[in-house]
């Protein structure tokens, strides 16, 4: 691998690493690793702090790996590199550097990366995650199905191998940081969306 590719890919992971949901909650004196799930995503946010600073999270997680992947592509990235840089984006929200490579479940970035891909393929899964989450208010449920919905879409309609790689290798990392969820969801006790986190921890 070329030292140009190793370069983008570095930059992209780090870019991926900014921790949006530490950040903004600590405006509010509130360490969002100890409140709730202790996730840094829109979600865990949502449950200790409100709408507002949820929304804020989850439009800086998406359009961080967003931004990623149409940086690198107005350089001329294209084809499996610009996939590497998605899934690096992604990678950095999941196991972010600045956090002991620890992060969040990589929704919201995934869907910033891949509506910078393919807005298709990323609209498509947005509105059926929306629709699992209205119809069951599990954020959780509708990510994974939304998700799959995504890459079932584009394998329906022909996408390049190296897109369809991307997309199952993010696929696989959303089912991966939500096996808890999974097993929440299996027996009952999931959370659902509008609950509120159940302790809030300040910061000095």
């Amino acid at each position: 691998m070329s030292w140009y590719a190793v370069s983008t890919l570095l930059l992209a992971y780090l870019f991926g690493s900014i921790p949006a949901g530490v950040l903004i909650a600590r405006l509010y004196k509130v360490n969002i690793r100890e409140v709730g799930s202790g996730n840094i995503g829109a979600t865990n946010v949502l449950r200790a702090l409100g709408w507002g600073p949820a929304i804020v999270v989850f439009l800086f997680d998406m359009f961080k790996g967003g931004l990623a992947v149409w940086i690198a592509r107005s350089l001329g990235v294209d084809g499996w590199l610009l996939g590497g840089v998605a899934l690096a984006a992604v990678l950095g929200h999941n196991f972010s550097i600045f956090l002991g490579f620890k992060g969040g479940k990589g929704v919201a970035t995934s869907l910033g990366t891949v509506l910078f891909l393919d807005p298709a393929v990323a609209l498509f899964g947005l509105v059926v995650a929306a629709v699992v989450i209205l119809l069951t208010r599990y954020v959780s449920a509708g990510s994974l199905v939304g998700t799959f919905a995504g890459l079932a879409y584009a394998v329906a309609v022909g996408r390049p191998d190296w897109e369809l790689t991307t997309l199952f290798a993010l696929v696989a990392l959303v089912y991966w940081t939500h096996r808890e969820n999974i097993v929440r969801l299996q027996q009952g006790r999931e959370r659902r969306l509008g609950e509120k986190a159940e302790k809030r921890m300040r910061y000095p």
